[in-house]
């Protein structure tokens, strides 16, 4: 048990009062004090009884009956739909929604953070049955504060959430191992005999990024390859496109261009065909996620394959199961990621 909440004199308290005293959810404070039929651990229910008995705590009878009036709808809120990766996450999750007839809600957030919050409290407004995100988290810890104390609003008022990404929200989180993959291909790629490497790394302040340049550079460090050049753009195809320009533009000496998903990598692919360099045979390049739309790519793409639609599915089944022990300790699905060399990556001789 932990030490009582400071409130004003007066106020009454709040169910994410006794959650913080009791030092449980608020989702499962709100299953034990609004007579929830689903399971909750006898010590847990003991331990946010003894804290609403110190609290005095009482129901609030308004926000119960929203709860139960909460609607099936599912908001999915992505990144940029326009990118494969999020639409083949979003057919999973759709294909899941449906099976247990929720209607899904598309948001796209075109990487706009506050919009994302903003997302969260509409969906919460209206009350919606659960929410799942997709996509990296940004780096700044405030942005990141204000929407997990948004996610927990929802979650109290009656709503699950699942993410796919990072798991730093509090919330049942499918996570894609980034800096393992990125390591693994560093090092099938040096064992290709490269050792000089572009990369097109996206924006410094989106974690997914940041992983795989790591995890790129950990399989480098440990197989004798090296970072030549860093280029940061946009996490799209036409930052790709603009970086490898730039990358052209100031001259390298690196054998193998890696770009951190694969619309930056084929945006890339078309700035070097462009300048009427061949690619494998004058620069190889590497990306990672393997969407779909890579089988229409020549040459066809190295990459690390992830498997998205899965992911999707995943996400949407954390979203809809209730799991009375997760909400404590929050699932956390790990994904690996497979090398898959193609045609874009040459042998050196």
């Amino acid at each position: 048990m932990t030490e009582e909440p400071a409130r004003t004199r007066g106020e009454p308290a709040t169910l994410d009062d006794v959650a913080r005293l009791a030092g449980v959810s608020p989702a499962t404070a709100s299953r034990v004090l609004g007579k929830s039929t689903r399971a909750v651990r006898p010590e847990l229910r003991a331990k946010v009884l003894d804290a609403a008995a110190r609290l005095s705590y009482t129901a609030n009878p308004h926000a119960r009956a929203l709860a139960r009036s909460a609607s099936d709808i599912v908001g999915l809120l992505v990144h940029d739909i326009a990118d494969p990766y999020f639409s083949s996450i979003a057919a999973g999750v759709t294909r899941v929604a449906e099976e247990q007839g929720a209607i899904v809600v598309l948001g796209t957030t075109l990487r706009d953070p506050e919009r994302e919050i903003e997302y969260a409290a509409t969906l919460r407004a209206q009350r919606a049955r659960a929410i799942v995100l997709v996509g990296s988290r940004t780096t700044d810890p405030g942005t990141t504060s204000r929407l997990a104390a948004e996610l927990t609003a929802f979650r109290s008022a009656g709503g699950r959430v699942a993410c796919v990404g990072q798991d730093g929200l509090n919330v049942p989180t499918v996570r894609p191992d980034n800096q393992a993959g990125a390591d693994r291909l560093a090092r099938a790629l040096t064992g290709l005999g490269h050792r000089r490497f572009a990369v097109l790394c996206g924006p410094h302040d989106l974690v997914t990024a940041r992983e795989r340049l790591d995890g790129f550079r950990t399989g480098l460090a440990a197989s004798g390859g090296t970072v030549r050049d860093v280029v940061e753009g946009a996490f799209t195809r036409d930052g790709g496109y603009t970086s490898a320009l730039e990358l052209l533009r100031h001259g390298t000496d690196a054998t193998c261009v890696f770009a951190v998903n694969d619309v930056m990598a084929v945006g890339a692919m078309a700035a070097l065909r462009e300048r009427s360099v061949g690619v494998p045979e004058e620069l190889s390049v590497a990306g990672f996620d393997d969407i779909a739309t890579l089988r229409d790519t020549i040459p066809a793409l190295t990459t690390v394959r992830l498997p998205l639609e899965e992911m999707g599915e995943q996400a949407a089944c954390l979203a809809l199961t209730p799991n009375p022990e997760e909400d404590d300790e929050p699932a956390l699905l790990p994904v690996s990621g497979e090398v898959i060399l193609r045609e874009s990556t040459r042998r050196l001789d």
